[in-house]
């Protein structure tokens, strides 16, 4: 691809989508980049219930990025799908090459956003895929009438029992503390769900199966002792839905941009360390990550770039 657009927006969640609108509305020449399904993190919650000026009843992630990127695309943004495998961000162009072309821009914004966290214990890699899962929105239904567990004890992981008490029989939250630390709305609504029970100060220790997850051994962190939770013979098999976190999709950039625990430093007009280049949305450093902060975050990204390239 030839062209050298104004803008290039890594990343198709609420940051890059609104940073789309923002520099197409603009009349930036515009070119969202995104590897994989739009929305990023939103597009694997079932309910998303507090962004601004949603439809009164709730919606889904998936939902709700389709409108963004609706949007995005009515103002202009040009869109690809392509994983970017390295970047030359110095100089008045900026380059990004993919698996499918090379890219390249006046001004660059990563949106990039962030992925599940492993849960670290063993044989983690063998059960991916087979009971071992980081999205209950995608897998749930296939544990109806199972028992189920949920590693973690955020506002995703309180989000992500309460869809799974939809469809399984029993949900046990695992959490390493002895309190959950969602939201206190969300917390009430898990406290108050027949089918979901905890057990605290606790943490994954290993997984173990045949085909499929059917033993989960757990570790209280205080005593140290072991808690086996087993499949019955009748279900064959456990499901296991970790949500501990999250890390950000910054390695391409390391050594280019200055970084804080893997994610990019900004200042409050989300510019990073480089001329012409921006974060916006989870991969950048900050103490907030929800969808309405992501699109302040990408409203506010093209706009710099706007200004940036007057100068």
């Amino acid at each position: 691809m030839h062209e050298i657009y104004d803008v290039i927006i890594l990343g198709a969640g609420p940051a890059g989508l609104t940073a789309g609108l923002y520099a197409g509305r603009g009349g930036l020449r515009t070119l969202i980049l995104e590897k994989g399904q739009d929305g990023g993190q939103i597009s694997l919650s079932s309910d998303v219930e507090n962004y601004p000026g949603q439809t009164a009843a709730g919606e889904t992630g998936v939902s709700l990025a389709a409108r963004m990127a609706e949007q995005a695309a009515r103002f202009g943004a040009d869109r690809c799908s392509d994983t970017i495998q390295s970047a030359e961000l110095d100089g008045s162009v900026k380059t990004l090459a993919g698996l499918h072309g090379t890219y390249r821009a006046k001004a660059v914004i990563i949106a990039a956003g962030a992925h599940p966290r492993p849960i670290g214990c063993e044989n983690e890699a063998q059960f991916t895929g087979r009971g071992l899962s980081f999205c209950a929105t995608c897998d749930a239904p296939f544990f109806r009438g199972l028992e189920v567990c949920v590693a973690g004890g955020g506002d995703s992981a309180a989000e992500e029992a309460l869809h799974l008490a939809k469809f399984a029989r029993r949900v046990t939250i695992i959490h390493r503390r002895d309190r959950l630390r969602a939201a206190q709305s969300i917390q009430d609504k898990v406290f108050s769900e027949p089918k979901i029970t905890f057990l605290w100060d606790s943490v994954v220790q290993r997984l173990d199966g045949g085909d499929a997850l059917n033993k989960i051994t757990v570790k209280n962190v205080k005593t140290g002792a072991l808690t086996a939770i087993e499949a019955s013979q009748a279900d064959g098999m456990l499901g296991l839905f970790a949500f501990i976190g999250y890390l950000p999709n910054s390695r391409l950039f390391e050594g280019m941009l200055d970084m804080e625990n893997g994610y990019i430093r900004t200042d409050e007009n989300m510019r990073t360390n480089l001329p012409g280049v921006y974060a916006a949305g989870d991969v950048r450093a900050k103490n907030v990550r929800q969808v309405v902060t992501a699109a302040a975050d990408g409203a506010i990204a093209a706009i710099q770039v706007s200004h940036f390239l007057q100068q």
